[in-house]
């Protein structure tokens, strides 16, 4: 028996993602080669076969351009980045953002700089809720 359609990405549909995210739009060859560059080999159908997928999902969009095809996302990063937080939260952590903010605290290399930016909107957040 097949497994759900996911409402998110999948692995793979999310590095293709990031690869047009940068440099859309891209023909199948481009975002292969980017991939492969990052160390994930596929062949030209594996890539051409997901991507199509990806269109029927409406996750890309395809225009001909000469003999090529070039694909452009027609989700935004922030959508989908929102979409499986919010997921991970619910599924989780039980809908805690507190949790998912300690976890991550605690078990994630957080810089000076990233502290400072998340201590920044905490208090912002702290100062519209007061208002």
């Amino acid at each position: 028996m097949p497994r759900p359609a996911s409402e998110h990405p999948t692995e793979l549909e999310l590095s293709i993602l990031k690869v047009l995210w940068k440099s859309a739009p891209a023909t199948v060859d481009q975002v292969r080669e980017t991939l492969t560059a990052a160390g994930r080999e596929l062949t030209h159908s594996s890539v051409i076969t997901v991507m199509n997928i990806m269109v029927r999902k409406k996750y890309l969009k395809r225009a001909k351009n000469g003999r090529a095809f070039e694909f452009t996302p027609l989700l935004a990063e922030d959508e989908v980045g929102r979409g499986m937080l919010q997921d991970l939260l619910s599924r989780v952590y039980e809908g805690s953002a507190h949790s998912v903010v300690l976890h991550l605290l605690e078990t994630a290399d957080v810089d000076s700089a990233e502290l400072l930016a998340i201590r920044q909107l905490i208090n912002r957040k702290a100062k519209e809720r007061n208002s």
